[in-house]
């Protein structure tokens, strides 16, 4: 057992913390006490200042409107006289009296006899006179380097209107000297009660820190497996009772070490015979523990596992790279399938955290789905084999109204529309049931993608190309496609009728007179189309809707141009196949733009299939 220095013991903490203590009270008694004194000494100076404002202020006020004879001395004089008068040793700095025009008429200060008659173009003084109410400010003087406090006072005439007005200008230093100097004392004052303290400190931290010594070597003493020996209690204080209650751990570890060995026995056996599989890692990832159940299904020796990498382990690569995600992925279908054997298995991810909240590890169980697959894949095939189905009946409906459309029909005026509509929402049925179609594949991966290497910008324009050819009158096609070359590995057939969904809805959306806007923007490792339109727009609300399956902003006008409200659900499907991302932007009355991002070559990508 290594002894422990004097300045990494507990003893030195007790000294330190006790010192930091004090050091705390005697600061937030010197703030609080500097603070009042301060705030103390400047409210009676400028109550001073007050005092004597007022006082000059009424001779003042006398002077101006006095009635003057051709013996008597001049307002000048008279205020020259007032001002002379007043002490001015301990308090006021400068003081000025000015005429209703902010005219200087006498000041205390003799080096500054000149500006008597000049005009004052200062705000306070101006303000004071116009608004006839006192100005009070406190600065700092760069001129004479010190901290002065302002004090304008207007001078009020017979008729109630101020006749000029009086600036008292005081230095503020003397009471800041006076602070300092209390201070100072303050400060020896603490230096000296924390040397004291600090002796103190050391003899207090003695009497507290020997037992403790003694319970860490016993501390050690039982995890080394040697329960016999007991402390000494010095007292019935809490670090007596804490003796004690070392003294009873030695009784009680025994048989917690026993009942631990029991569940630890106990645990091993249900994850032996569990028919899940069950795999347990630490925060890393890297496996700890894993059932024969496990070990089976993933087809590898559970001893030759433990360290692996649970990525590694699940074949997880082309899923996910990071192991604090795999919880928030919740359920999990992974494909341990051959050529010959289909094998699926669903892994459930948790985490381990301790009393503090902190992961310490993550549980995942698996469990064989093959078969519960196999009947999911089979519904899926029976909606798509009913949805093929559909498509004739509704083929020969079609054939069958446009025959009585010519004239089948007896009512030739009514017929004739009504029969129109009802071809209309044929058309519409079939185009959604090929939708369907198309999104049941997707769902089953079973859509064909075949990608190559392809010159996007050139690619962009002959898609452009086409629309311009067939453009209604009313809507303006607008490209900005910057020069260069950008190659994507893409199916240019998906990729144009990814196209195709959006133009086409921008098309259907703007009003007479609008324009749609195609942009690219290609960025490091990607490329960004945006194609706008000027119509309705959609609320913020629905944005994130827009791309559900049968989701209709506006249910009433997208029946009426015949939507079936899918082609935004497959665009975003052939996009996110594309290894991109699609999202909307929009405001109400404003239009919308609808975005998609494309990897460049380079970038992560998948293949073909």
């Amino acid at each position: 057992m290594n002894k422990v220095g004097f300045f990494r013991s507990i003893q030195l903490k007790f000294i330190i913390i006790y010192i930091l203590l004090l050091i705390l009270a005697v600061q937030v008694i010197g703030s609080f006490f500097t603070d009042r004194l301060e705030e103390n000494l400047m409210d009676t100076f400028k109550n001073s200042v007050t005092e004597r404002v007022e006082m000059l202020s009424y001779n003042l006020e006398q002077a101006f409107i006095r009635d003057r004879s051709e013996e008597d001395n001049s307002l000048e004089q008279e205020i020259r006289a007032i001002i002379d008068d007043v002490n001015t040793e301990n308090v006021a700095t400068t003081i000025y009296v000015y005429d209703r025009h902010a005219r200087i008429l006498g000041t205390n200060q003799i080096d500054e006899q000149e500006e008597v008659g000049k005009k004052s173009t200062d705000i306070n003084v101006q303000n004071t006179i116009l608004f006839e109410q006192s100005q009070k400010d406190t600065y700092f003087d760069r001129q004479t380097d010190s901290r002065v406090h302002v004090h304008v006072e207007p001078l009020i005439g017979n008729e109630g209107t101020a006749v000029g007005a009086i600036q008292f200008t005081a230095s503020l230093e003397q009471v800041y000297d006076q602070i300092e100097g209390i201070n100072n004392i303050f400060l020896q004052g603490s230096v000296l009660a924390i040397s004291i303290s600090a002796i103190l400190g050391i003899l207090v931290a003695r009497t507290i820190t020997k037992p403790i010594k003694e319970m860490r070597e016993q501390a050690l003493i039982m995890s080394n497996g040697d329960f016999t020996q007991k402390l000494d209690v010095y007292g019935r204080d809490e670090i007596g009772q804490l003796a004690e209650t070392f003294n009873d751990l030695n009784s009680r570890l025994k048989h917690s070490y026993a009942t631990i060995e029991e569940e630890r026995r106990k645990l091993s056996s249900v994850l032996s015979y569990m028919s899940d599989g069950v795999i347990a890692t630490d925060q890393t990832g890297a496996v700890t523990l894993m059932n024969d159940a496990a070990a089976r299904m993933i087809g590898s020796n559970p001893d030759d596992m433990i360290g692996d990498d649970i990525i590694d382990v699940l074949n997880l690569e082309e899923k996910i790279v990071d192991i604090s995600k795999l919880p928030d992925s919740g359920s999990m279908i992974i494909d341990f399938s051959d050529e010959e054997t289909p094998f699926i298995i669903r892994a459930n991810f948790s985490t381990v955290v301790d009393e503090e909240e902190e992961v310490t590890g993550f549980i995942t169980v698996i469990s064989d789905v093959t078969e519960q697959e196999k009947m999911e894949q089979e519904r899926r095939d029976f909606v798509s084999n009913v949805s093929h189905e559909l498509r004739t009946p509704l083929t020969t409906m079609k054939s069958y109204l446009e025959a009585l459309s010519d004239g089948a029909w007896e009512n030739k005026e009514i017929a004739p529309r009504f029969l129109e509509v009802t071809q209309k929402e044929t058309d519409r049925m079939i185009r959604m049931v090929n939708d369907l179609l198309q999104l049941s594949k997707m769902d089953s991966d079973e859509l064909p993608m075949h990608k190559e290497r392809t010159e996007f910008m050139n690619y962009v324009h002959q898609v452009l190309d086409r629309y311009e050819m067939n453009l209604p009158e009313t809507i303006t096609l607008e490209r900005h496609i910057p020069k260069g070359k950008s190659f994507v590995w893409m199916d240019k057939d998906k990729l144009t009728q990814v196209f195709d969904n959006i133009i086409t809805n921008a098309f259907k959306y703007s009003p007479e007179g609008g324009k749609v806007r195609v942009n690219l923007d290609v960025r490091r490792h990607m490329v960004i189309v945006s194609i706008q339109d000027e119509g309705m727009g959609i609320p913020y609300d629905k944005l994130d809707k827009i791309f559900e399956r049968f989701y209709r902003a506006d249910r009433a006008r997208n029946r009426k141009l015949g939507g079936t409200g899918l082609g935004l659900a497959i665009t975003k499907e052939l996009v996110e196949a594309h290894h991109g991302k699609i999202w909307a932007q929009s405001k109400e009355g404003r239009g919308t733009t609808i975005l998609f991002t494309l990897p460049l070559m380079g970038s992560k990508r998948g293949r073909g299939k």
